[in-house]
């Protein structure tokens, strides 16, 4: 197996470096199932648990390998994990406050939903900061277009809340606009494809794989599609570039994600910057330039409603957590963040 073919680079090698003397060997990590891992390394598939000092040592759950992980490896443990370029994380389900890494070094995230009935440009807000605050590039994928018989209005309307991100109409049945998605990845590239349950991310991967890789379900009665996604899974593809797959998301948690709303709704916070004073609370202040704008249809009230909603969830996260211990690192992550969205939109003006 070519540690090139999934992703592996001159930096990532001179960062393995104290690792390589130590004689541990690089590995990607491909499956994580309840703490034990597949991972892939040139001598192919293996098997491999967190060794006993990386658990001891171990905080929370972001601590832990996950899916896309570059890890250093040796008799059948995990002893190291390479720092991460980007990372989509989530508020772990059923915890106060910890951090669950959903996938790792992530070149691009493709942001599946389904046309029709569950359509939400809504739920597709809360994606995108989750995206734009994980330093990946975005790519909405409104799959199943096949099913909708306005695509056009469809895709305006996502386009209205997805600022400057990419918007492909697919069908994973049909194979229409796979090609395009495609053509996002490339050797070594790995795509994301993050969702609710049953909006065909499995099938698209199918798609892209060109064979039946994964299980997939056929539509209920009422058109939705059902679960069958039961573990994160990462993806080489023949053609070049690697896909994880994703279970689909019954409910997205925010994490610290102040950087991913700004960019996610860049318009309210234009709005909000034009205010007459800079802690305008935008309820009944004079001057208050958000306020102005609802009331000439300039910015939509459902949206602004979101964008509230969210930042009063990441306030109460805020209260949660212990800011003073996570203050620094929080800062060495927005700078790579920051520096991979300019990569990101810096590809996108080409």
């Amino acid at each position: 197996m070519n540690l090139q073919d999934l992703g592996w680079s001159d930096q990532l090698q001179s960062e393995f470096e104290p690792h390589a003397a130590a004689g541990l060997v690089p590995a990607r990590v491909a499956v994580e199932h309840r703490g034990a891992y597949v991972v892939y390394a040139e001598a192919g598939e293996q098997r491999a648990e967190a060794a006993p000092k990386l658990r001891s040592a171990a905080s929370g759950r972001a601590d832990f390998p996950a899916v896309g992980d570059w890890v250093a490896v040796a008799d059948g443990f995990v002893h190291a994990i390479l720092p991460r370029r980007t990372k989509f994380s989530r508020k772990a389900a059923f915890t106060e406050a910890d951090e669950q890494v959903v996938a790792a070094n992530v070149g691009v995230v493709f942001l599946v939903t389904a046309l029709g009935r569950d359509f939400s440009v809504r739920r597709l807000e809360r994606y995108l900061v989750t995206a734009w605050e994980s330093g990946a590039e975005p790519v909405v994928v409104l799959n199943k277009c096949d099913l909708d018989d306005d695509v056009e209005a469809r895709i305006r309307e996502a386009e209205a809340v997805a600022f400057g991100v990419p918007v492909h109409p697919a069908s994973a049945v049909t194979g229409d606009g796979v090609e395009t998605l495609r053509g996002h990845l490339g050797r070594g590239r790995t795509g994301a494809l993050l969702g609710s349950s049953g909006v065909g991310k499995s099938t698209l991967v199918n798609r892209l794989a060109g064979r039946e890789l994964l299980a997939t379900a056929e539509l209920r009665a009422d058109g939705r599609g059902r679960h069958t996604t039961t573990h994160r899974e990462l993806v080489l593809l023949p053609g070049g570039g690697l896909v994880l797959d994703t279970p689909g998301m019954r409910e997205l948690q925010l994490w610290e994600s102040s950087d991913g709303v700004g960019e996610a709704f860049a318009d309210v916070e234009s709005l909000a910057a034009r205010c007459r004073f800079s802690d305008c609370a935008h309820r009944s202040e004079p001057g208050c330039a958000i306020n102005a704008a609802l009331r000439s249809g300039e910015l939509d009230r459902g949206r602004y409603a979101s964008y509230e909603k969210l930042r009063r969830e990441l306030h109460w996260l805020d209260i949660r957590l212990d800011k003073g211990a996570r203050s620094e690192a929080r800062k060495q992550w927005r700078s790579v963040t920051r520096a991979n969205r300019a990569r990101a939109k810096a590809r996108r003006r080409r």
